[in-house]
């Protein structure tokens, strides 16, 4: 899969070479008047929007299958029209989509790949920041906890930079459940905590479900079984 990810991303360069040469060709009057120079979009922005829609609807179908191909070629007319922030959000989803149907390492390759950067050539922190996110969950699922653990960190640092509480909770989380798989449950709950006071600091209960769980989760490691 990740193969025709990259052949994927490569038909994207030589077709935008060739969308410029089509941009840039003359057009001469039928009386001989002087050349006029018309330009030609033979890529539009709406067939993007229309195949990302088309997506979402078979991601919440559960069809992920059909949903990776159709974010596929919403990603293509994105990048064909140029519009690299719609770009990126359907690259992240082709990867979701890999996540949701276990290939977590197809699901990798583009993250890192494509995502990081394109976002990296915008210069987009929220971007990155997102991206950073979802490799976090995607080495947690392919237990790489250290690379996972790496990952959350990142999101937090650019959380903190650009003052977004909600994503620097989501980062401190995402650590918890990298700590509980390695069995880290002091430290576990020691962040728990933090995410706990960081929720109600902002006063959302977003969290209160993955916060619970979390602490359910650690409880039954650690607490001594009944006889």
């Amino acid at each position: 899969m990740f193969k025709f990810v990259l052949a994927f991303v490569s038909l994207f360069a030589a077709l935008q070479l060739q969308a410029q040469n089509i941009d840039k060709a003359d057009f001469q009057e039928p009386n001989g008047g002087s050349a006029i120079t018309i330009s030609v979009s033979k890529f539009d922005l709406e067939d993007g929007n229309s195949f990302f829609e088309d997506a979402e609807d078979s991601e919440r179908k559960g069809d992920f299958n059909d949903a990776l191909t159709l974010f596929g070629k919403a990603a293509f007319e994105y990048n064909a029209a140029k519009n690299f922030n719609k770009y990126g959000q359907a690259i992240i989803k082709m990867s979701s989509m890999h996540y949701q149907l276990g290939r977590f390492s197809d699901a990798e390759q583009i993250l890192l790949n494509v995502a990081l950067k394109n976002y990296s050539k915008m210069g987009s922190k929220s971007g990155l920041m997102n991206t950073y996110n979802l490799l976090g969950k995607v080495y947690l699922a392919n237990s790489k906890y250290t690379q996972s653990m790496w990952f959350y960190t990142q999101q937090g640092i650019l959380a903190k930079q650009l003052k977004s509480d909600n994503s620097y909770i989501e980062s401190v989380l995402g650590i918890v459940q990298v700590k509980i798989k390695k069995k880290d449950f002091t430290l576990a709950l020691r962040d728990l905590k933090t995410a706990e006071w960081l929720a109600n600091s902002i006063k959302t209960s977003q969290y209160r479900g993955q916060i619970n769980d979390a602490r359910e989760m650690i409880a039954s490691k650690t607490l001594p079984k009944k006889s």
